[in-house]
């Protein structure tokens, strides 16, 4: 959603590289970019006016002239005033003292409520809480009918005791769930409200009476990312009507330009706490404004990769990989099923190009990741179930034929099977090369790339040749008995060490030079 907003502040910035020191054209040139690339992402004009304010005033005082490199320095404050307009800190959820704590989702039709209710409730549920998704919504056709398949799907509790489709009572459902919580011990209760087309009167004191009736401690206001500036006059007019204590932001996946979403909190004065970017239930998270800012300067997500990478890695698992490959017999412990099980616990963590999207750098190859197939891991995944239990313990003795089987049992080509063995090959020595402490291979003398100072072979002297006699009288005799010594040997033996006129009769290449020659 940031693509181009990311892209323009890219290409803002690579104009200051270099500079040793920045005048007020700079400066203002710089400032004057960043305000249209925030108007073109549809960011909010108040908030980009007391931003750009802000950036100017900043990169005009004494810590950018005085920096060592000024246009580091800039790139730093537009970083800290992004995460300022997107709400600071990251904001919590609040637990109630005495269970269960109730949260309300409120918000347009179409934001994306009811989904954004099962997602949250498989998020709260790995936190190791125990939710219930509460059915309010009562006039959309087959809400509640969503709600509980959303509820079964994420593996948490549902409270639908009304059919919906016009029928029922929303706070009646609210109010009696809160008892219903208690008695089946749920810790936290999540109220999935109606929505409209549009804002009204109507859909406001229902909104209101759900709140009177249960008291929540958190009034979530569920937001479309992808709606444009009338995301913001939306939350204005909900902050007002029913009140809401923060901001979840849906469809933060989609194409348009999300600079809407990016006003919220300035605007409303309530922070974003959570951002639903995909269609799966675990495409969700808390939203942490510095990350956000993080990604949009192309600087990357390392926080939150390290984060899913915790989730779904076992810490026994990982010991496990790392004694094979930092053991004696130089990573060869680590076979095929192993590569296979690290590549399924990476398919866990989500998206392949949505990780990679995450690491610094990488919006400079962005069209690659973006055109990255996923089905790729799912072939090399084939590739290998189509081995037999020795063959992925010894990728070595994978030959010709076994190689035509392979490949005919997964459906690809012979020489789809040769890449993915090399691969391996290549892949493990790296790995274990670097387990070891050794770095990147084939890097050798800097530090942490191939073992740095130490690591390297020692170049062997090249033996100096026997030096001849100053005396030219003994300089002669030394070369006749050189001579006489080469004449001997001229009728001893050939060239290699075989009586003279013998050589090329019966002789024969060493076993080992045969198998090399084929």
């Amino acid at each position: 959603m940031f693509d181009t907003l990311s892209d323009r502040l890219a290409a803002t910035f690579k104009n200051l590289r270099g500079k040793g020191r920045l005048s007020e054209a700079d400066i203002g040139a710089t400032a004057r970019e960043i305000r249209i690339a925030l108007l073109e992402a549809d960011v909010a004009l108040p908030v980009v006016r007391a931003f750009i304010k802000q950036v100017k005033e900043r990169a005009a005082g004494a810590e950018v002239s005085q920096a060592l490199n000024p246009a580091q320095q800039v790139i730093k404050i537009v970083n800290e005033e992004l995460i300022s307009i997107l709400g600071g800190e990251t904001r919590r959820l609040r637990f109630a003292k005495n269970p269960p704590t109730v949260i309300m989702l409120a918000g347009l039709q179409g934001a994306g409520k009811t989904t954004l209710a099962g997602k949250l409730g498989l998020w709260l549920k790995g936190q190791g809480h125990s939710p219930l998704l509460v059915a309010c919504d009562l006039q959309r056709p087959n809400a509640v009918n969503q709600l509980s398949v959303v509820a079964e799907r994420a593996g948490v509790g549902v409270y639908a005791p009304q059919p919906g489709n016009g029928v029922g009572d929303p706070v009646a459902v609210a109010k009696d769930s809160i008892e219903f919580a208690k008695t089946k011990q749920y810790d936290v209760v999540i109220v999935d409200t109606a929505g409209r087309l549009g804002i009204d009167q109507e859909l406001m004191q229902q909104a209101a009476d759900i709140r009177d009736a249960v008291s929540p401690d958190e009034v979530l206001f569920v937001v479309d990312a992808m709606i444009g500036q009338d995301a913001v006059n939306t939350a204005e007019s909900f902050r007002d009507g029913v009140g809401f204590d923060g901001v979840v932001l849906s469809k933060l996946d989609g194409d348009a330009r999300g600079g809407a979403a990016l006003s919220i909190a300035q605007v409303t004065g309530r922070q974003i706490m959570f951002a639903s970017n995909g269609e799966k239930l675990d495409d969700f998270d808390a939203f942490h404004p510095d990350r956000m800012a993080s990604r949009i300067l192309g600087m990357g997500d390392m926080l939150t990769l390290i984060e899913k990478a915790e989730q779904t890695f076992s810490q026994q698992e990982a010991e496990k990989m790392a004694a094979k490959l930092q053991g004696s017999k130089g990573g060869k412990d680590f076979t095929l099923d192993d590569f296979l099980a690290q590549m399924e616990q990476v398919r866990k963590m989500g998206s392949i190009s949505k990780l990679l999207g995450m690491m610094p750098g990488m919006g400079q190859i962005k069209d690659q990741i973006n055109n990255l197939d996923e089905r790729d891991v799912d072939r090399t995944a084939a590739i290998i179930k189509s081995m037999t239990p020795a063959e992925r313990a010894d990728a070595a003795i994978i030959n010709g034929s076994r190689r035509a089987r392979i490949a005919k049992g997964s459906g690809v080509e012979v020489s789809a099977v040769k890449n993915l063995v090399e691969r391996f090959f290549e892949a493990r020595k790296m790995m274990s090369r670097m387990a070891q402490g050794g770095g990147m291979p084939g890097m050798p003398g800097m530090p942490g790339m191939g073992g740095g100072p130490g690591k390297q072979k020692k170049k062997q002297k090249q033996a100096k040749g026997k030096r001849k006699s100053g005396n030219p009288m003994k300089r002669k005799q030394e070369e006749q008995e050189a001579a006489a010594r080469r004449e001997q040997a001229g009728q001893e033996g050939g060239a290699f060490g075989l009586p003279a006129g013998q050589q090329g009769q019966n002789f024969e290449l060493p076993d080992e030079f045969k198998k090399f020659m084929g």
